[in-house]
């Protein structure tokens, strides 16, 4: 009989070597799976009945107190919107109609990295935009990657907690990272990007913005796209060498942080461009690429980018923890003319960002002056602590006598799609071109320069000197997946860093990477 401890496995190493033994629910009772969420169909919605993925999600998001568990370190600014094109065909949203203007707040953040981390570690950034529309509040959550590590939510809290620290120690673990990775291989096109030139920023001005995660846009007649939205910098895409990172790390903790508050400050207003791909409603269900694949991106040789307007960020916050560590993204938070679509990783956030919010600011954190919409607010929704904005004595229920609106909506939603199967836990179906490292050794190998693939094999042969064995054999037998000649040049160089002297990593070339290409109709057209 298993050893227990107040009613929980002894955590002490058992030798299964991570082979699947089963687990429970937080009642006791068999778990269906740590790792594919329950929908309808392999492509169908998830569904709220999920208790494995609700309990998992609900406890992940009260796992620390008060930052934020992702995107933790981090900051921004406001802004304004403008659209500069008409893109009024796909959508009827009212803030991307011709010459429409909205207030925006933008965030950039790490992602693993705690409060006091430094800016400047290789990680993934984030790049969540709001927009202040006379419709309601549009928030767009991503990160300066057009990709993702995961696509079945159930992954992500293990993902998170892979990355941060051991149990133990406490510490921060490149075994336990790469044990993940490996364990994972759709994880491949992100940890290559995450690897390369763009894992170190110059800066929050100098990188992209991407939602990853693919949304819905309907027109005036009801007819519905699919969309991804990028946001491409005016200021160019520069990135950092590992030197100078590790460099800022030690001078200057806060260095991204200070160089937006500074440029605006004297007036060197960083802009984006927002562009979107659209994909017709029909043409996703036989594109070769599952289009709702977080892992995956979509060659802009079949949907080419279409500009929609500029972001500027012109003002910095009066008050910083007011003002942008209370700020609340969600991607919940729609307005008519958008919507989410499959992509289960969206449809699990849509619950998970404002379930965090609601226990890392409060039950009413919309009544913040930052989460607040421009428009009036007329929600069921009553009471709990630090209620600030109320409706009076109007009646609390529905349906009511007195005159209080409510809505009674019913038959089809105008931002749905249509689904019919079984209640299945399973990855996406395969279509014609997916696989998990495809499209990562296509980065690899027309994207990335030479000096960009020397560097990319000198980060990954540097970290090997603190992977268990085990562990590292598995990552070699990943980058030969991603590119055989990739991985062998990978194993090369952490044999002879293990073999000599040297700081691993530490004589990365020095030049500017050219593999930072601008978007073309190149074969991967791939969110540079």
């Amino acid at each position: 009989m298993t050893d227990t401890l107040h009613g929980y496995v002894n955590a002490e190493h058992s030798g299964t070597g991570g082979s699947p033994t089963g687990s429970t629910t937080s009642n006791g009772a068999p778990n269906d799976s740590d790792r594919n969420s329950l929908s309808v169909g392999a492509d169908g919605p998830l569904l709220l009945h999920d208790v494995a993925l609700i309990e998992s999600l609900a406890s992940f998001d009260r796992e620390k107190v008060p930052e934020r568990l992702p995107h933790a370190k981090g900051s921004g600014a406001f802004g304004t919107f403008q659209v500069t094109q008409d893109v009024s065909r796909w959508t009827k949203a009212a803030v991307f109609q011709p010459g429409a203007t909205a207030e925006t707040i933008t965030r950039f953040s790490t992602v693993a990295g705690e409060q006091g981390s430094p800016d400047t570690w290789r990680d993934v950034r984030g790049f969540a935009v709001r927009f202040y529309t006379d419709e309601g509040n549009l928030d767009i959550v991503g990160n300066n990657t057009p990709v993702f590590f995961v696509r079945d939510p159930m992954k992500f809290p293990n993902f998170i907690r892979s990355q941060r620290r051991l149990p133990d120690s406490g510490l921060r673990s490149a075994t336990m990272q790469w044990d993940f990775w490996t364990h994972n291989p759709e994880s491949a096109h992100q940890v290559t990007y995450l690897m390369g030139d763009r894992g170190l920023p110059k800066t929050w001005r100098h990188m992209n913005g991407y939602s990853s995660h693919t949304y819905m846009w309907v027109n005036g007649d009801g007819e519905r796209f699919f969309v991804k939205y990028h946001w491409h910098s005016d200021q160019g895409v520069e990135t950092l060498t590992n030197e100078e990172a590790e460099q800022l790390a030690g001078q200057d903790a806060d260095y991204h942080r200070r160089d937006l508050f500074d440029a605006i400050e004297r007036g060197d207003h960083p802009s984006w461009k927002l562009s979107v791909q659209v994909m017709p409603y029909e043409e996703a269900r036989t594109y070769r690429y599952n289009p709702f694949d977080l892992t995956k991106v979509w060659p802009h040789a079949d949907y080419p980018l279409h500009e929609v307007g500029r972001m500027t960020l012109d003002r910095n916050p009066q008050n910083w923890f007011a003002q942008i560590e209370q700020v609340a993204f969600s991607p919940s938070n729609m307005v008519p003319g958008t919507g989410v679509s499959p992509d289960k990783m969206l449809l699990a956030r849509v619950f998970s960002y404002p379930d965090a919010q609601r226990h890392r600011i409060g039950a009413n954190f919309t009544h913040l002056p930052v989460n607040q919409p421009k428009t009036q607010v007329n929600a069921y929704q009553f009471d709990g602590p630090m209620a600030y904005l109320h409706s009076g004595s109007q009646p609390t229920y529905v349906t009511n006598s007195y005159g209080r609106p409510w809505a009674d909506q019913q038959g089809p939603v105008e931002n749905g799609w249509e689904a019919d199967g079984q209640l299945v836990r399973a990855a996406y179906q395969l279509r014609q071109d997916d696989d998990d490292f495809g499209q990562a050794g296509t980065l690899v190998r027309e994207v990335f320069d030479d000096g960009a693939r020397e560097r990319l094999v000198r980060t990954v042969a540097g970290m090997m000197g603190d992977v268990e064995p085990q562990i590292r054999s598995r990552v070699y037998d990943y980058w030969r997946n991603v590119d055989q000649e990739i991985g062998e040049r990978i194993r090369a160089a952490a044999e002879a860093d293990a073999g000599s002297d040297h700081v691993p990593g530490a004589e990365a070339p020095q030049d500017v990477p050219a593999g930072l290409r601008e978007e073309a109709g190149d074969t991967y057209a791939g969110h540079r």
